[in-house]
């Protein structure tokens, strides 16, 4: 009776009123519910990978438009001088490669050859432009282009998530 008194009170109080065997009995349960919804919210957690792996695709995508759309368009602003890359010059190339390749890999369509491409254009455009300034990214301003290179490395070998047009065609 006086165990059923004591667990009307607050929890803390009630386990310090029950004797020392049903006190170690209640904590190894506590415990044990602890663990179990911790494993549920990681278990939860972990079923999101491939949504999230869309996200990551349609937020670098959308980031990588705006890089070829400054070069190309000179939107949201243009290169120095508020300029527009020259037609064909290599900087040219390379917007329009950032633009339709990043618009392709925003719908998630034909994702993993796309992917690939992008991922040897970044690995091109850090080796020419980046790393003759200096051997550390943050130094030569490469931290884009490797990061770039290696998502879209990653997303060519993982695929495009369920979250595309890929996924769609699939069906």
């Amino acid at each position: 009776m006086a165990d059923a008194r004591a667990l009307q009170k607050e929890p803390s109080d009630a386990l310090e009123a029950l004797d020392p065997a049903s006190r170690d009995s209640a904590d190894r349960r506590l415990k044990q519910a602890r663990e179990v919804h911790i494993m549920s919210i990681v278990t939860k957690w972990k079923s999101w990978a491939p949504q999230l792996l869309s996200v990551v695709r349609i937020v670098a995508a959308f980031m990588f438009i705006l890089s070829g759309s400054t070069k190309i368009l000179a939107f949201p602003a243009g290169m120095p001088n508020g300029a527009t890359a020259p037609f064909m010059s290599q900087i040219w190339i390379g917007g329009m490669l950032e633009l339709v390749g990043g618009s392709l890999l925003l719908l998630g369509l034909f994702t993993r050859p796309v992917a690939f491409v992008l991922a040897g254009e970044m690995a091109v455009a850090y080796f020419q432009f980046h790393a003759p300034k200096g051997f550390y990214p943050t130094v030569n301003g490469g931290v884009a282009a490797a990061l770039y290179c290696f998502v879209w490395l990653y997303i060519s070998a993982a695929g495009p998530g369920p979250w595309s047009l890929d996924a769609i065609r699939k069906k």
